[in-house]
């Protein structure tokens, strides 16, 4: 019972990672460290989905359930296994490594573009 709940408790951890990842901008813009942690966060993000690697929390769940009960656990990745769960439909790797790239830009484009914007008005 202990297994299933932490790996539960893993998966949870990495929806929020995901969530942090995605609109984490917003916070760090307010904080220096949520910065560098976020933008740590995406750089790794970058290097997994670059080298189609699986994150750490997902070979950290699929050990909990194999602990808890070995028919539970999955092969492949986090992303793919629970949205494909989530709407029924076969996620390919290219859809999540263009989100992934989207993201990252995205939120790149905040961190040095739009803040220097927004700094240069606040000053003149």
């Amino acid at each position: 019972m202990m297994y299933k709940f932490l790996a539960d408790l893993a998966v949870f951890v990495h929806f929020v990672w995901i969530i942090f990842l995605i609109f984490g901008v917003f916070l760090g813009l307010r904080s220096k460290k949520i910065k560098m942690i976020h933008i740590f966060g995406l750089c790794f993000a970058f290097f997994i989905q670059t080298f189609d690697f699986h994150c750490p929390l997902t070979y950290l769940e699929v050990f909990l359930r194999e602990k808890h009960s070995p028919q539970e656990a999955y092969v492949g990745s986090f992303i793919p296994h629970y949205i494909e769960r989530l709407i029924y439909i076969e996620v390919p790797r290219s859809l999540i490594l263009f989100a992934t790239f989207f993201i990252i830009g995205l939120n790149f484009f905040v961190y040095f573009v739009l803040k220097k914007r927004f700094s240069c008005k606040r000053e003149g």
